[in-house]
């Protein structure tokens, strides 16, 4: 009588583990091509945030800058003025890496650390708001690098137009006091409320004294919700804007924006 093969167990449990390794192989490089889709097959160990959901600690954490800058794109940005008060919604649609100590236009160019930059050495997903040109402020997201942090240039307004109309000419009305119209009677297109990192600030009511340091992903005044994931076809990179100096890093396409989205800070 011929003996059992008893081998043929081992070769599919091993071919069976080989499979699963290349299953999660697979996860793992759309989750860093940033085109994973929640209707791929689902594995216990990794976590895909759900549409709507608040993102949390984890969502920044073992993201490179520029990797973050990119994710961030489609999220979105929430804030609530007051604890009675409406919440504001922008589709997060242009951002900007700034990559820490090597980078000449970073706040943190050489390991400089300051009581200004702070918050870019703090946890990621720490909020750092920056004052510039004497009356506007920029609002950025440390990233999981030491000194490294994401600008948010722009967002698409979802929910709370009109009270970012009021925001803004309510700012313009004490820039320019011989204004005289109320906070409501001066229309501003849609696309032009938030397109731009002071005009964001201005329509969220963002600024140092009320949101800096601030840990983005436990706070209950401002938040980001998960939104459908931008594939990487549908990111533009562009150089940074504003950025002078050392050649190099003016020239590095550093900035992200959703393609053809009018509601981006320029094209």
């Amino acid at each position: 009588m011929a003996k059992t093969d008893n081998r043929k167990p081992k070769i599919i449990i091993i071919n069976n583990k080989i499979k699963r390794r290349r299953l999660n192989s697979q996860i793992e490089d759309n989750i860093t091509d940033q085109t994973f889709s929640p209707f791929f097959p689902t594995v216990t160990d990794v976590v895909v945030p759900v549409v709507g959901q608040r993102l949390l600690a984890k969502f920044f954490a073992n993201k490179s800058c520029i990797e973050l800058s990119k994710t961030l794109l489609g999220q979105i940005l929430c804030r609530k003025l007051s604890p009675d008060g409406p919440i504001l919604r922008g589709r997060i649609v242009e951002t900007e890496a700034y990559l820490g100590s090597e980078d000449k236009a970073c706040h943190s160019y050489g390991g400089r650390r300051t009581a200004r930059n702070e918050p870019m050495f703090m946890n990621a997903g720490t909020i750092y708001v920056y004052f510039t040109y004497g009356m506007y402020y920029c609002f950025n997201l440390s990233a999981e690098a030491e000194g490294s942090a994401v600008l948010l240039r722009a967002v698409q307004p979802v929910d709370g137009s009109q009270h970012m109309i009021e925001l803004r000419n309510r700012f313009l009305q004490r820039k320019r006091p011989e204004i005289s119209s109320s906070p409501t009677d001066r229309p501003i297109k849609p696309k032009m409320l938030a397109n731009g990192p002071a005009k964001l600030c201005i329509a969220f009511d963002i600024n140092k004294d009320n949101l800096n340091k601030v840990d983005i992903t436990s706070s209950n005044d401002i938040w980001i919700e998960s939104a459908k994931t931008v594939g990487q076809e549908d990111i533009v990179c562009r150089k940074r804007i504003g950025i002078s100096g050392d050649n190099e890093w003016v020239d590095k396409e550093l900035r992200f924006y959703i393609k053809d989205c009018e509601f981006v800070s320029k094209k």
